[in-house]
This record gives structure tokens, sequence and C-alpha cells, in this order.
């Protein structure tokens, strides 16, 4: 039995629900649009667009919508991602209607008023400086960019200053209309509510009638993803950044494995042993605790429903650069050719498999999870389901994962000191 409520309304919105008992209710709407939905000339437009969904709508004017919720104590947010789109609620039970009419209104009502556009493009660009001025952190997109060149996943979210100043209220009608439709977009609930209290909500919104939003169609024809071009494996494999930082940041990491990829499991727990959170990590004992080279190591992994990718990040001194990319190859290099024991692969597993119930009992970044899960795959997440798959990993698929990724031809170093 499905621990979920769902439903899929005429207009094309569907919803997803889990029951908890808690006064406090996390609700909100995804929508499938982000950076890698750009086409060429709206680099940044995506989160831009996030941030003046907040700033009128037909019926509220910017202050309306900052004090919606906060009246009552409730929280609004949102955020932008190479993929996804979401604004989300904190609200008690008692109040979840008026959350749901100012998500609805917010997501699909916006009017971008052309004065707001001009304040908060000064907002974004601050954004834009703030970020550039931690190498930590710019590292991540300028990785992105050589991995993913001349496409869309290779842009950073937040654009660029000339670029965000040339946006008009047109713009953004016309990028609004393309992507925010019902049928792109998941509104998740979790909380003490009734689902079908939640559908009469929606249904008062206007989302049980295709004709209301029948005028934006025609904006929507013909989305497709850019398709990834192939890896060119005889590109550079070391580049350098001078950023007169007094710490060396470095990042080790290739294309990985997309969505659907059966090896993207094993990539999954093979992760979590290299860089995961825990101070038990692979790295983070040798260049750490060991060594005393670097404060922060750490590894990560992305995937998309085409393509994915996997890095390792550290900080050091530029003087210990050479020793740590050696150390950290080295340890790569063993797991591509020495199989896990059956004691290590039985630890690896406890210990992910600890570490997801602990983030399940984290009820707002599981709502979002569930959700946006369901928004770009259908899926209802299961975690019984995901432990019998860890379960089921072989020391074998985790070393040919290893093997398969981490070779001279695929590991990119990019460095920034």
């Amino acid at each position: 039995m499905s621990v979920y409520n769902t439903i899929t309304l005429r207009s094309g919105l569907r919803v997803i629900h889990r029951h908890t008992q808690s006064p406090v209710v996390y609700c909100g709407f995804q929508v499938a649009v982000g950076t890698r939905n750009e086409q060429k000339g709206e680099e940044g437009l995506a989160h831009f667009c996030e941030h003046m969904i907040f700033k009128g709508t037909m019926r509220r004017h910017a202050m309306q919508i900052i004090k919606g919720l906060e009246v009552v104590g409730g929280d609004l947010n949102a955020f932008t991602t190479k993929d996804t789109t979401v604004f989300h609620a904190a609200i008690l039970n008692e109040h979840l209607p008026k959350a749901v009419n100012l998500l609805s209104d917010i997501v699909f009502r916006s009017i971008f008023p052309p004065a707001e556009i001009e304040k908060e493009v000064e907002v974004v660009c601050d954004e834009i400086e703030s970020y550039n001025d931690s190498p930590a952190e710019l590292i991540y997109d300028e990785f992105e960019r050589w991995l993913f060149p001349n496409h869309p996943l290779g842009h950073n979210i937040l654009g660029n200053a000339e670029q965000l100043h040339s946006y008009k209220q047109d713009d953004f009608l016309r990028f609004h209309r393309r992507f925010y439709r019902p049928e792109r977009t998941v509104f998740f609930v979790d909380g003490d509510v009734d689902f079908n209290r939640i559908v009469k909500m929606l249904r008062r919104q206007g989302f049980d009638s295709a004709s209301e939003f029948a005028e934006g169609k025609r904006y929507a024809d013909n989305i497709k993803l850019v398709e990834i071009p192939e890896f060119d494996t005889a590109c550079e494999k070391t580049r350098t950044i001078v950023h007169d930082t007094h710490q060396a940041h470095v990042m080790i990491g290739c294309r990985a494995y997309k969505v659907g990829d059966k090896r993207r499991l094993p990539l999954y727990l093979l992760n979590n042993m290299i860089g995961g959170p825990g101070m038990s990590a692979r790295l983070n004992i040798v260049l750490r605790e060991r060594l005393a080279l670097v404060y922060a190591v750490e590894s990560y992994m992305m995937s998309y429903s085409d393509t994915g990718m996997w890095a390792s990040y550290f900080g050091c001194e530029p003087k210990n650069v050479e020793k740590c990319c050696s150390l950290v190859r080295k340890e790569l290099k063993r797991y591509a050719e020495t199989p896990l024991s059956d004691v290590n692969l039985l630890a690896a597993k406890r210990q992910i498999k600890g570490q997801i119930g602990i983030a399940c009992d984290q009820r707002e970044q599981f709502a979002l999870d569930f959700g946006k899960s369901f928004l770009h795959y259908g899926w209802e997440r299961d975690i019984e389901k995901l432990y019998k798959d860890i379960d089921a990993i072989t020391a074998k698929e985790v070393q040919e994962v290893a093997a398969d990724l981490f070779t001279d031809d695929n590991l990119l170093t990019l460095i920034i000191k």
C-alpha cells in the first residue's frame, strides 16, 4: 500500500501528499524548469524569474506577498536548480488554505512589474558578486561549465550581470508562459491534513479546469532539452584559474550516470564511502585526519534524465595541491582495482541506510525530495525499496563503477588559486 495520495487534475497539475502527524504542513509547487531549459540569450532568466515571481500579481503587490504567510508565523521561500524551480511554504495546519491561495497566485499569475525588475536586478547582481567572492562555491560552477561545454547544464544558475540588465517584462512573460504550466508542475504536501481537502483547495484555485490555462498552451509547444554532446576524452585534463586566494580550491571529477542507469545506485554507495558527510569518509580520513592537509573535503554526484556527474572537492594550501591530488587519485584507483571486502561492503550499506533514515526525519527536505521525484519521474519515493536495492549491491558492481569512471581519460582536475 502506498504511503502517498496522488491525483492529476484536469489542468494537468499533479498532486502528491504524505500524511504526517504534525501541526506543521510543508507544501509547495515544483516546476520542471531550470537553467538547462534556458535558450541562447536567456542565461540566468530561470533564476531571475524565480525572484520576480514574488514581486506582484494581479491580486497582490510585493509587500502583500512578503507578509502573506509571515503574519501567521509561516515561511515562504524558493530556489532554482539546473532542472527545477521550487516555491515552498511551512505553515500551521489551520493556515494551509492561505498558503495554497498565495502560492497558486504568485506561481501562475505573476505580472513581473517593470519597476520591480529594475530594483531586483541589482539584488541578483549583488548575489552574483557575493558568489564570485567565494571560490569554494565558484569552483562548482566553473567545473560544470568545463564538464558540459557549450551546453545549458554548464551555465551557472545566477547568470551574468550584463545579460540580466537586458531583461524586460516581455522576456519574463514569455519564459513564464512557456514553462510555468500545470502539466509541468507538481503540488506537494506533507502534513496532518485530509487529501480531499487539499484537492478542493486546488480546485478552488482553478486547477481542475483546463480552459483557464489554455491561452498559454501555444507558448509551451516543442519544448525540448538540448542534447548532451559526447565528452571529448582528448580534451585537456587539468586547468588552473588564478584568483589570488589564500587557499587553493581543487575539484577532481567526471561525467557519470543518468537517473535510469542501473549503475547509479552503486555509485551512490561508492560516493558516500569516498567523500560522504561522515567523518569516516575515506578522503576525510586520508587528507585531514591522518595528514592534516585540508580543512574540508567532500564528494558529490548529480543525476539528470540524460546524464550525470561525480566530483570531489577539497581546499588546501597551494604548496600541497599536487600531493593532495595524488592522494585522491590513489584512493580512486584503489576502489577501481580492489573489490570491497564483505565486511567493508556491509558496513558501507549499514551507514548509508542509517543516513537515509535520519534524513527522512527532516520532514521539509523529505517533502522537497519526494516532490521532485514525482515531478520528474513519476516516482512515489519508497524508502523500504531503496533499502532493498542498496542491500542488493555487490562488491563487483561497486568496483566496476569505479573502474569505469575513475580513469585518466575521464577525470578532470580544476584548480583555483
